[in-house]
This record gives C-alpha cells, sequence and structure tokens, in this order.
C-alpha cells in the first residue's frame, strides 16, 4: 500500500463526536446501476458525518479510482463543518497517490444537508454512498439506497432491533439481485492476519471447533452533557451510544466486531442464548438505559459453544479478542494457532499488513471500476447484528433466547416520528433517569 498521510478514522472518532444524517447532491441524473458506464468519476455521498463517517470518506477519497466526494449530510449542520474542516486540511491529509484528498472533495453550500430527511436528496445524485449515522437509522438508509441503485460503504452495526435487521436482510437481497456491491465495516474480514487465521482454522488447524471465546472489555465512550434548552430528541440524538433505539447497546454496537469473528470461523450463527448483565457502576442518569456489562453463552446448531463477554468500566481489566478450541488444538488469540499440546504450530508474521479499514474501500472501488460484483457483506452484517441483538434479548430478559423466535420479533425500538419535537419511546422520569431493562420483568422478544 502506498503510504498516506492523514487522520486515520479511529483518528477522527478521538477528536470528533459521532452523530447522524443524511445527504445529497447536483441534479445530475445518473443509471440505476450505479457507476455510469463510461463516467470517469465515480461521485461519493457521505451520510452521516461524525467520526465514523469522516475516517471512512477519507479511505473513499485514498483509494486509486478516480473518485470525488460531491455531498455532505448529517442530522447537525455542526457535524458537517467538524468534518469539512478536517477532511480539507491539508496538513492531516495530504496523499502520495495521484493527488492530494483536498483536490477529491468538491462539496460547496448547496450540497452540505442538514435534517432526518436529508439522505433522499442524495440518493438519485451519487454512484456510492457511505453510511455512517447512528444504527438506528441503518435499515432506513440501506434500503433506499438498494432501491435507489447505488453501492454502499455501511458501518456496523446496521439495526438494532429484529423489525430493522429483516429490512436488511430484504434490501440485501435486492442488492445480489441488482448486483450491488454492498460493503460493511466489519473490519477484520479484510485485515490480513485474520483473514489468515480463520482460513486456516476453517480448513481444521485446531480439528473440530468446540468453545470460541469473544471479548469487548473496555473502559466505554463519550458522554455529552445537557444543555439548557435542548429537546429531549436532540439530547437523546447527541448521545446517541445510550439509547437502544440509536445504538442497541454496546454489545451491539462495539461487541459485534468479535460475535461476528466467531460466526465467520464457525461459517454459522448462534441457534440459542442465554446470560446476564446489568448496570454496577455506569448506573448515572448520562448513561441513558444501556448497560455496562453482559455475558452471553451462545450455541450453535451442531452444539459448540461461543462465551461473550463485553464491559464498559473504568478500571478494569481490557482485553479485545477472540479465541478458539477445538479437538486437535487452540488458537489463543488472533493470528496464533496451537497444537493440543501448546506448540505454536502457526504464527502471522506480518509487519506491514495494509490497514483493514483502507482495505475495506481499495477493494470495494476497484470492484466499482471495473463493473464487477464482488461483495455481499450485507446478509452477514445484518445476521451478526442480529447475534449481537439476541444476546442483549438474552441479558435484558434472563431468559433463553432461541434465534429464530429472536428475529421474528416485533418490537419495533424506533421512534414512530423522527423531528426535533417529536418524543422518542424511551422517557427520564422526572429526576432525569431512564427506565432500564429488569431481567426476570423486561420482555425482550
Amino acid at each position: 500500500m502506498q503510504k498516506k498521510h492523514y487522520l486515520s478514522r479511529r483518528d477522527f472518532v478521538k477528536t470528533s463526536a459521532m452523530l447522524a444524517g443524511g445527504l445529497a447532491l447536483t441534479q445530475l441524473p445518473i443509471e440505476a446501476s450505479a457507476h455510469v458506464s463510461g463516467a470517469d468519476t465515480i461521485r461519493v455521498g457521505l451520510i452521516g458525518c461524525g467520526g465514523r463517517g469522516s475516517g471512512a470518506a477519507l479511505q473513499a477519497l485514498s483509494t486509486k479510482q478516480n473518485v470525488k466526494l460531491v455531498a455532505m449530510a448529517d442530522a447537525f449542520r455542526n457535524r458537517i463543518d467538524d468534518s469539512y474542516k478536517n477532511l480539507t486540511n491539508p496538513d492531516n491529509n495530504e496523499w502520495s497517490g495521484t493527488g492530494k484528498i483536498t483536490d477529491r472533495i468538491d462539496v460547496p453550500e448547496e450540497r452540505k444537508f442538514v435534517g432526518f430527511d436529508a439522505y433522499e436528496k442524495v440518493l438519485p445524485l451519487v454512484d456510492v454512498v457511505i453510511l455512517a449515522t447512528p444504527p438506528g437509522f441503518r435499515p432506513t438508509h440501506f434500503e433506499a439506497a438498494i432501491k435507489a441503485g447505488k453501492h454502499v460503504f455501511m458501518e456496523k452495526p446496521v439495526a438494532v432491533d429484529a423489525p430493522g435487521v429483516r429490512k436488511v436482510l430484504e434490501a440485501a437481497e435486492m442488492a445480489k439481485q441488482k448486483k450491488l456491491n454492498v460493503v460493511v465495516g466489519l473490519q477484520r474480514h479484510y485485515q490480513s492476519v485474520y483473514r489468515e487465521w480463520v482460513k486456516r482454522l476453517q480448513e481444521g488447524a485446531i480439528g473440530d471447533i468446540h468453545t470460541s471465546h469473544v471479548y469487548w472489555n473496555d473502559e466505554g465512550v463519550w458522554v455529552n452533557e445537557r444543555q439548557k434548552n435542548q429537546t429531549e430528541m436532540e439530547y437523546q440524538m447527541r448521545n446517541w451510544y445510550y439509547f437502544n433505539w440509536l445504538c442497541g447497546d454496546h454489545i451491539n454496537e462495539q461487541h459485534i466486531h468479535n460475535l461476528d469473528v466467531s460466526n465467520w470461523v464457525k461459517g454459522a450463527y448462534p441457534v440459542r442464548a442465554h446470560g446476564m448483565g446489568g448496570r454496577q457502576v455506569r448506573n448515572g442518569k448520562e448513561f441513558g438505559e444501556i448497560f455496562d456489562h453482559h455475558f452471553v453463552e451462545y450455541e450453535y446448531a451442531d452444539g459448540s459453544r461461543m462465551f461473550s463477554q463485553c464491559r464498559h468500566i473504568k478500571g478494569c481489566m481490557k482485553r479485545v479478542s477472540e479465541s478458539f478450541q477445538g479437538t486437535s488444538g487452540s488458537a489463543p488469540q488472533p493470528g496464533l494457532i496451537k497444537t493440543a499440546k501448546g506448540y505454536t504450530q502457526w504464527e502471522h508474521r506480518g509487519k506491514n499488513d495494509p490497514n483493514p479499514y483502507q482495505v475495506e474501500h481499495d477493494e470495494l472501488f476497484d470492484a466499482i471500476e471495473k463493473g464487477e460484483y464482488r461483495f455481499w457483506d450485507a446478509e452477514n452484517g445484518a445476521k451478526s447484528t442480529m447475534t449481537a441483538v439476541m444476546g442483549r434479548m438474552a441479558t435484558y430478559s434472563g431468559q433463553l433466547i432461541e434465534w429464530d423466535k429472536a428475529l421474528a420479533s416485533d418490537i419495533n425500538l424506533m421512534p414512530p416520528k423522527l423531528s426535533w419535537d417529536a418524543m422518542p419511546l424511551v422517557l427520564p422520569d422526572k429526576n432525569g433517569f431512564y427506565p432500564v431493562a429488569i431481567p426476570g420483568v423486561t420482555k425482550a422478544v
């Protein structure tokens, strides 16, 4: 890979708060097949201009194809302004390939769109959309993008509840029929160490895999204080990580990465789950309605188990990883495989592996430029999202949750109306505290 000098997607996460959006562009009609045959420029629209969206846009603009960012949108104007300032900063994003990142950005004021419906304005006008709003909006945005015939890069997770997952699965089938490339930001699938590790495990390097352990134990993320005269809708949108209609809890928003790796290795999705969780430390009103820890035992159809941990508590042991145990060996960490006696059988030696966040976009835009249909990540993204949602159902309810019943659930977390004066379904009490799930009482399916 060529050396690049720019802020990474994770740098953006650290330097700018993430938020929601929608997007649009100039009135230039294009064919439904997305990248118009013979067109030289691949036009990109960014929907959701927080840290994740800004980083993904930067990666798209760093590909070798003739890519141009032509429109930006978000629910909040300041998110667009912050993102645009970072993207156009010549000190942060000089590109050593065919030119500078700034030469690939053409977003005048009339193509900066704000509001819940801004995504509708961009779809007829671009070739590729980057969907990076809070996950609750993903099913609607993805469905609209596929109906409009666009190639898609969308961040994980792809939904927050079963109705959203079903919508994404339906749109994924439509994408296959239209031969539209869809890449989901489960970047381990584009990371050399994981690709090599998983291939060997699937080929039987440790025999039949009977157990996997997956972890996302960390300190947690940002909190934005409530502002004077802020509506409830705006407050929850500014703090989307702590409300299930926007985030789905951290078992969904972050831990999906690790759950997905187990599903990938197994080539399957769990059939049932049970577990426990709660709010032991992060129980203030500023943490909305989500738990600070989850432990879930998942079972696959072959009887094997996945043991899942995720925690957002400061001062505790940190671990973000996956491991597998088989009938003839183990894989204690990504890139390492051992025999049953503990000898190293294989170890990944890559020292200059390409950045998987960049590889996602390199491979996506290469396929688009060549008119090839290679990527159908949406189905796996939806089912790994459902794995996380099923885990949340188990910890919130304290019940054994079956996959089929979970996927068929009609519990819809999205508000019936999206506007700044509308009320979300979950509201604070007179003291500012939000209702929290009670295992043994809460209905989750």
